[in-house]
């Protein structure tokens, strides 16, 4: 099947599969919030105000953004801690200083002023709020989950492990093998290495796919912090243009003014590993027919060059024994059939079995010199929906690995396919042990370690 075909197939491919035990599973879990001033049950009662699990977002050593699902007009809270019951809990509202942000789809908070490697234990809750205008509003009640949660900050003193999945386009099957393979593996953070989505339109699309995706596990982000490396089809559509209202940007104190737009590139040490995230924007050129112009990934990827430069310099990532980047698009292929990413339609003339980009050769060319100077030993990828690993060469002195896609054996029919060699859903793991980084490729079909590598400290590093 055709990546392209695949795309346009999911949903037919989630029927085609019986991803509805899966989904009906997901519809009968238990609500999360329990209110204080609710209205009386009945026919009049409203349905509950948070309408999904808290999602940890933007793992990092001082900060963390969470975000909830709401069903009507709200501001939302965190009351967060050291102590597991919250007996020392402060309280932190969404929207920042001057007001208080109001939505009736998601509310984010940021937590700033965080410890390194020290774990926090955390409560949701919501105020339902009433606005007429700009002199007549209240609030009608506070709803809180009765769950405590806990994360635990990135830092030289974390556990350095970590997991990626990729490609999962909003395909609960696939998704939903992921996430219990990670929930098994219990990793310090996971890499969301981009097309969470496929091209949506509206804020109710994002928030089911982040918030209240159709699996059993809708608590999956609550303990397990997240961070977001965006493929080319998270910015497809009105809603993935402003994806930072349901997933945040990382924090602003993270880069420098000039860097301002770079709200997706993360720089974050976590133990032994220093994780690195690029964003190779849209897999065909901004002057492709398809995007009438609207698109600006070159300007975008040049501009991450200065921001590497100074990420690569910063005390806490050049000490690392280990150096990881991970982005969306491979910056590597060794076959001749696969288009680059810089050519137009007509340069093409049928050199490349595709009109997108299979591999990003501008962004090898900008970020690989820079990449290979550091010591990164190894770059992780994603877009081509099947598992290939690429080891490292004198030419590039930093491994390959494509992370699988959530192809799942069956094509838009229903009629069963053989799939290519490593079409399957992965996830990667990466996790220090005995002197050395251990990578290891979960096969999600078969809950098998399907390959396994290592790699030493880089040159004259050590924690």
């Amino acid at each position: 099947m055709k990546r392209r075909q695949f795309i346009k197939n999911t949903a037919l491919l989630a029927a085609a599969t019986g991803t509805g035990s899966v989904m009906q599973a997901a519809n009968t879990a238990p609500a999360y919030p329990h209110a204080e001033g609710e209205a009386p049950a009945g026919d009049t009662a409203p349905a509950p105000l948070i309408a999904s699990a808290p999602m940890l977002q933007n793992y990092a050593e001082t900060s963390i953004g969470i975000t909830f699902a709401v069903s009507a007009l709200a501001n939302g809270f965190v009351t967060y801690g050291k102590q597991p019951d919250l007996s020392d809990g402060k309280t932190v509202k969404c929207g920042g200083f001057r007001v208080t942000d109001i939505s009736d789809k998601a509310v984010q908070i940021r937590l700033t002023g965080l410890e390194p490697a020290t774990t926090y234990y955390y409560r949701i809750g919501a105020d339902r709020i009433e606005y007429k205008h700009g002199y007549s509003m209240k609030v009608l009640g506070t709803e809180e989950d009765y769950h405590i949660y806990h994360f635990t900050t990135a830092g030289r003193g974390a556990r350095g492990h970590f997991c990626v999945i990729n490609d999962t386009h909003a395909t609960w099957l696939p998704f939903s093998r992921c996430i219990e393979t990670i929930v098994r593996l219990e990793p310090s953070c996971v890499i969301w290495n981009g097309d969470a989505c496929n091209c949506e339109e509206t804020p109710e699309d994002l928030i089911r796919i982040f918030l209240n995706p159709h699996i059993e596990r809708r608590d999956y982000a609550t303990r397990i912090p997240y961070i977001f490396c965006p493929g080319n089809h998270d910015v497809r559509g009105m809603a993935n243009r402003h994806l930072e209202r349901i997933w945040l940007y990382r924090q602003p104190e993270e880069r420098r003014p000039q860097d301002w737009d770079l709200g997706r590139n993360f720089a974050v040490r976590m133990g032994e590993i220093a994780l690195i995230g690029l964003d190779t924007a849209e897999d065909k050129l901004d002057s492709h027919p398809a995007f009438a112009g609207l698109f600006n990934s070159e300007a975008y990827r040049r501009a991450q060059v200065g921001w590497l430069e100074d990420a690569l310099q910063r005390p806490e990532i050049e000490s690392a024994p280990y150096l990881v980047a991970f982005c969306h698009i491979p910056l590597y292929d060794d076959n001749p059939r696969h288009n680059p990413g810089d050519c137009t339609p007509e340069e093409n003339n049928g050199r490349y079995d595709v009109d997108f980009a299979m591999w990003q050769k501008t962004c090898a060319e900008l970020w690989g010199p820079l990449l290979a100077k550091a010591g990164c030993q190894l770059v992780i990828t994603a877009h081509q929906h099947y598992y290939r690993h690429f080891p490292a060469t004198p030419e590039r002195p930093w491994a390959q690995i494509i992370g699988g896609g959530p192809d799942t054996g069956y094509d838009g029919e229903g009629e069963k396919w053989h799939p290519t060699p490593g079409r399957y859903a992965t996830v990667i793991e990466g996790l220090t042990e005995k002197g050395h980084l251990r990578i290891n490729v979960w096969n999600t079909s078969t809950a098998r370690l399907q390959d396994s590598f290592t790699y030493d400290p880089r040159k004259g590093k050590r924690k």
